[in-house]
């Protein structure tokens, strides 16, 4: 029998009923209002510019780009790679204003926190939100954590920018950003009392003068309160406003929200918005203040914040290949040291029995790979050596969706002369041929490579490790075939790309170039008309000629086994996938990232971000099979010139990546071209929910409720949770469910003592059905204070809400 704690969660995930919520700014472009994302950007492009043209100035250089509203994130990037002299982070710099976004809009799904909205008065609570938030993005920023700094960062934004959109302020005639809502050592003064009444009715459906004249006389700050099933607010207070408040109905009528130019208050909404934009430049001043100009590019993206980690086998049978790499890792660390490619840390982590970062652990392989992929901070770059069979092969689902949650790449050098079959091999640890499937598919899961490699072939790899971590890499195409067969496959080369190279492995495919033009080129052939081959073990990696890229190429592959295909190059132009869930009402609607796969056979809707272009032309977007050629459409709704979101009638049962075609428009000509999500995702029919606090405490354990549910296999499920902070964490192995059914269970996660206040931990909660046959996740962010919370996350009726929308609250 289903339970009823299924039956909500399927009812609630449909359209039986979408709650509304007390927003701000608007999510989704209306009229001529200013978004949040649209008032974030905006303000880091401000910031951004007035830090380089102080630079420039500094260092004797011209910086003629006006600041102001015309500003954008290509302009910024040339006037502030010409202020320091060398070539700045486009894709990294879109990528931070879309994390920072993400997060900035996940807010509003903390639909009924007073505080989070600055409704009801709450400016206190408000007030230490935004500091103890600042605090942990400087935390953040100082251990290198640059994500965790974004998503706290946008956090903070939103919080800061409900203030001018909820409050008085603007009405009281300010000029200037409050800046004691950013210090939290200064008093709030003139704020109105509970029984100070601060507003009266609305005439009509006009409520331009319905704040009282004392209020605004003696400088008193009040802002709106707001409820969506209560009508009742204290005696003479100002309401939030809008068809989904209940309290505006009670006298006093009306409200004085500047959400939009139709709001009650909607004729100083673009005042509050440029107060907003004002207000989050003076917040990112502070943290520049505080970390540093260096640590602030990292922040805003326009330096290398990626890290690149080398897992090597330093067993006995490896020694004469360890010396290779070692020089092979060397040598790539000296060519980037000093510029802009230097990724901000570089990790070796050895293994096989010996200790390491990851611990203690004998041919546990995936077990070593799987807390690497945990500690190390999202789209990292991995390449492990080895010779060794993984023991642990149970966890290979548990890696694929850590890479999915991390989005991460990992590359396997195999030692192809210790390759053997199972009939044959001697040798205790050579590579069967299940295994090296094994890192095969784990590779193709990240969109990384599988090369085997001789002792004498090992440098030859340093080519391949050198593309891979090449700044600015973008993915064309990717396709796995894991069965012999003959085929023909087309992709778009656009003007923007550079360098562009293909890929081919396999242990013996056949294959021919074909370029726009219909010149071709055989794989047998090392140096032709349209590129040089180059032959690492199984792989083919074929380097195009510069000349005459654009345009719609062909290449056809004919093996006797399995096989991949991959195009890559280098462009500013780059799309950014994010799964997000949507809440319908109130205000607008809501929306936030996923941080969980979604569900089989159910719609879905996800966030796609181009970079590298001021507007574009999005014509497709698509879930293609990831080792076959099926395909789900996707229909698109325009966000911005360059953000959109994609519906998903549903999602398929196979793993698939998201693969984007469109128009770019250059002052000259309009050209076609296509992008692909390097990572491997699939849908789960398992949900895993938890109610989350957002601050823990040092030394004192925190719980975590969590439930998992399915409608289908029931049994023994297995249970995993990892935090990227290496805390003491303890919870249930396992637990049993029935058919369709659900079982609930605690996560312990403790900091220790000396933890530093304003530390982030991302705490990962999994659920595995029998037999691997799917997996789940949901992943939390935390914050260690040493302050007490000032919530609990989602509580009273949002937590049942949250709860049942699989919302994570952090």
């Amino acid at each position: 029998m289903i339970s009823l704690v299924v039956v909500a969660v399927f009812l609630l995930q449909g359209a039986l009923f979408q709650p509304p919520q007390a927003a701000a700014f608007k999510i989704f472009l209306t009229d001529e209002s200013l978004t949040h994302h649209q008032i974030t950007e905006a303000a880091f492009l401000r910031k951004m510019a007035e830090v380089c043209r102080n630079v420039a100035t500094a260092r004797g250089k011209d910086f003629t780009l006006p600041i102001n509203s015309k500003l954008t994130a290509t302009t910024v990037q040339r006037a502030c790679s010409n202020a320091y002299s060398s070539l700045l982070k486009l894709s990294s710099f879109n990528l931070a204003i879309v994390q920072t976004s993400l997060s900035n809009a996940a807010v509003d799904r903390k639909q009924f926190s007073t505080a989070h909205h600055f409704d009801d008065e709450d400016f206190k609570n408000g007030r230490d939100l935004i500091t103890k938030g600042v605090a942990s993005v400087k935390v953040s920023i100082k251990k290198g954590n640059y994500l965790s700094a974004r998503t706290s960062l946008g956090a903070v934004c939103h919080t800061l920018q409900d203030f001018y959109s909820h409050s008085n302020w603007v009405e009281l005639g300010s000029t200037a950003p409050f800046s004691t809502l950013i210090k939290p050592d200064l008093p709030l003064d003139n704020i109105a009392g509970p029984n100070t009444k601060t507003c009266r009715n609305c005439v009509g459906k006009n409520c331009s003068d319905n704040i009282l004249p004392d209020v605004l006389q003696q400088k008193t700050l009040t802002s709106g309160y707001f409820h969506l099933i209560l009508s009742s607010k204290p005696a003479g207070k100002c309401s939030h406003g809008g068809f989904f408040d209940r309290t505006s109905s009670t006298e006093p009528t009306g409200g004085i929200n500047k959400d939009d130019i139709s709001s009650d208050h909607g004729f100083l909404h673009f005042r509050a918005a440029e107060m907003a934009i004002n207000a989050t430049m003076e917040l990112l001043e502070d943290i520049r203040l505080a970390t540093g100009d260096q640590a602030f590019l990292r922040l805003m993206g326009l330096t290398q914040t990626s890290v690149l980690a080398f897992v090597f086998d330093i067993s006995g049978s490896l020694s004469h290949y360890i010396e290779v790499f070692k020089s092979v890792c060397l040598s790539i660390i000296d060519s980037r040291r000093g510029t802009s490619e230097e990724p901000s840390e570089y990790v070796l982590v050895p293994f096989n029995g010996q200790a390491s970062v990851c611990g203690n652990f004998s041919d546990m392989f995936l077990s070593g790979l799987l807390l690497t992929l945990t500690r190390a901070p999202p789209s990292s770059d991995i390449f492990v050596l080895t010779d060794a069979s993984a023991k642990d092969t149970e966890l290979k689902s548990a890696v694929k969706a850590m890479i999915e949650s991390t989005k991460s790449t990992v590359n396997f050098l195999l030692t192809s002369s210790l390759l053997r079959s199972e009939k044959d091999a001697s040798p205790s640890r050579s590579l069967f041929l299940s295994d090296t499937q094994l890192y095969s598919d784990l590779a193709h899961v990240s969109g990384g490579q599988t090369i085997d490699v001789t002792n004498t072939t090992m440098s030859q790899a340093n080519a391949i490790i050198t593309d891979a971590i090449t700044a600015d890499l973008v993915t064309v195409i990717q396709v796995e075939r894991s069965s012999a067969m003959e085929e023909n496959f087309s992709f778009v080369l656009d003007p923007s790309l550079s360098n562009t190279t293909v890929y081919i492995t396999g242990d013996s495919p056949v294959f021919t170039l074909y370029s726009p033009t219909g010149v071709s080129q055989s794989g047998s052939v090392a140096d032709g008309p349209l590129g040089s081959i180059l032959t690492v073990g199984n792989l083919k990696r074929v380097k195009l000629n510069s000349d005459n890229q654009t345009g719609e190429w062909k290449i056809s592959i004919n093996s006797t086994s399995s096989y991949t295909l991959k195009v890559i190059g280098q462009s500013s132009v780059d799309v950014l996938f994010y799964f997000v869930e949507i809440v319908e009402g109130g205000h607008g609607d809501s929306w936030g990232q996923s941080f969980t796969r979604p569900f089989i056979g159910r719609n879905a809707t996800f966030y796609v971000s181009v970079t590298g272009r001021d507007s574009v032309i999005v014509t497709d977007v698509l879930l293609v099979k990831a080792s076959g050629s099926d395909v789900v459409n996707g229909t698109v709704k325009a966000v911005s010139a360059t953000d959109f979101l994609v519906n998903i009638n549903r999602i398929p049962e196979w793993a698939f990546v998201v693969q984007l075609k469109g128009l770019l428009n250059d002052s000259s000509s309009v050209s076609r071209f296509q992008r692909q999500s390097p990572t491997q995702h699939k849908g789960s029919r398992i949900t895993v929910m938890a109610q989350s606090q957002n601050i823990t405490q040092p030394g004192v354990p925190l719980s975590l409720n969590f439930t998992v549910a399915t409608n289908t296999t029931g049994g023994n499920y297995t249970i995993r949770a990892l935090n990227d902070q290496g805390f003491s964490v303890s919870f249930p192995s396992s637990l049993i469910l029935e058919t369709g059914g659900s079982a609930q269970g605690s996560v312990t996660l403790t900091a220790p003592s000396d933890t530093e206040s304003g530390t982030d931990v991302k705490l990962t909660i999994e659920a595995e059905a029998p037999g691997s046959t799917d997996l789940n996740y949901v992943t939390l962010q935390l914050t260690v204070s040493t302050a007490n919370a000032i919530f609990s996350g989602c509580y009273s009726l949002s937590v049942c809400l949250s709860f049942f929308f699989l919302i994570v609250c952090f």
